[in-house]
C-alpha cells in the first residue's frame, strides 16, 4: 500500500525558538514583573511575588552549592507537589545541575532503579505521603544512613550519591533530622553564607542552553522506566510556545492539579507560568 504522505513536515516559523536558559529568560520576567503574584499554594498557604520567587530560589541555588553541588549534578526530588519543588526545579537550572523528577508513587525497588540510572548524586525528600513513608524506604535502601554524619557516609548501593535531604512542606524551615545522615532544608539554606551572588552570577553565566537540565522517567508501561533527558531548549520553548497557544497573559492564573514530576505539571505547569 502506497502512503501518500510524508512522515516529517518542516517549515520555518513565524517566531523563532527561544535561544536563553531557563535562569535567563527568568531573569528577564522577573525585572518586567517584580511585584506579580507568581505562585500560590493552598496547602501551605504561601503566596510569592516574582522579586520574592526569585530571591527564594537565589538562597536555595546558594545553599546547593554550598553543600557541594555544581553543574552537571544530579539531584532528584522525591516528593508531592509543594513550593519547595518549584524552588529546587528552578534553583538546580540556576547552577546547572540536573534535576531527577522522581514518582512520589514509587517504592523502594523503583526508587533503588531510578538513583542507579540516574547517578543521583543528591536527594530531597519529604518524610511521608498518605501510605508512603519515604524514610523508612530510603533507610532500607541505605542503612549507612542511621550512623554516618551527613556528606560523610558512602552507601554501597548508590556509590554517587553523597547527600540526602529531608523537608516538611508544612514547615521546611523547622525539619526535624529523621536519621543522623540526613541534612535538612534549613541547612542547605544556611550553606547559602558560604557562596556570594556573584558566584552564583558566574556559574549562571557559563550554562548554554543545550545543556542538559532534567531527567524524566517514562510511565514503564512496557518494562523498566526509561530516562529521557531534557536540555533548557528543550522544556523552555514547549512551555513558552504552550502558553503563546494557549493566548496566555500575565493576568492569568493556571490551577495545576497533575503532580510536578512528569511533564504535565513540571513544564506546562510551573514553567508555562513562569516564561
Amino acid at each position: 500500500m502506497a502512503h501518500t504522505q510524508t512522515s516529517y513536515f518542516h517549515r520555518g516559523g513565524l517566531e523563532p525558538l527561544l535561544g536563553a536558559t531557563i535562569p535567563e529568560h527568568f531573569a528577564d520576567v522577573v525585572e518586567r514583573f517584580p511585584d506579580h503574584e507568581a505562585v500560590v499554594s493552598i496547602h501551605q498557604n504561601r503566596r510569592l511575588s516574582y522579586a520574592q520567587l526569585a530571591l527564594a530560589i537565589d538562597i536555595l541555588a546558594r545553599g546547593l552549592v554550598g553543600v557541594g553541588f555544581n553543574k552537571g549534578d544530579r539531584i532528584a526530588v522525591w516528593s508531592t507537589n509543594n513550593i519547595e519543588w518549584l524552588l529546587l526545579q528552578m534553583a538546580t537550572a540556576r547552577i546547572g545541575a540536573i534535576l531527577v523528577n522522581i514518582n512520589p508513587a514509587y517504592r523502594s525497588r523503583e526508587l533503588a532503579y531510578a538513583l542507579q540510572r540516574s547517578e543521583v548524586q543528591g536527594l530531597f525528600v519529604i518524610p511521608s505521603f498518605r501510605t508512603s513513608d519515604y524514610i523508612s524506604m530510603l533507610v532500607e535502601l541505605i542503612p549507612e544512613l542511621k550512623d554516618g554524619m551527613p556528606g560523610q557516609w558512602k552507601s554501597r548501593a548508590f556509590p554517587a550519591l553523597r547527600h540526602l535531604i529531608v523537608y516538611n512542606p508544612a514547615a521546611a524551615d523547622r525539619t526535624e533530622r529523621p536519621q543522623a545522615g540526613f541534612l535538612t532544608w534549613q541547612e542547605v539554606l544556611t550553606a547559602a553564607n558560604q557562596v556570594t551572588g556573584d558566584k552564583l552570577q558566574a556559574m549562571t553565566a557559563l550554562l548554554d542552553r543545550d545543556d542538559p537540565i532534567n531527567i524524566q522517567y517514562t510511565s514503564g508501561t512496557t518494562g523498566f522506566p526509561k530516562a529521557v533527558v531534557l536540555t533548557h531548549h528543550n522544556i523552555l520553548n514547549n512551555a513558552y510556545f504552550s502558553a503563546q497557544a494557549m493566548y496566555f497573559k500575565e493576568t492569568d492564573r493556571l490551577v495545576v492539579p497533575v503532580p510536578f514530576y512528569h511533564c504535565f505539571g513540571m513544564v506546562l505547569g510551573n514553567l508555562l507560568c513562569l516564561s
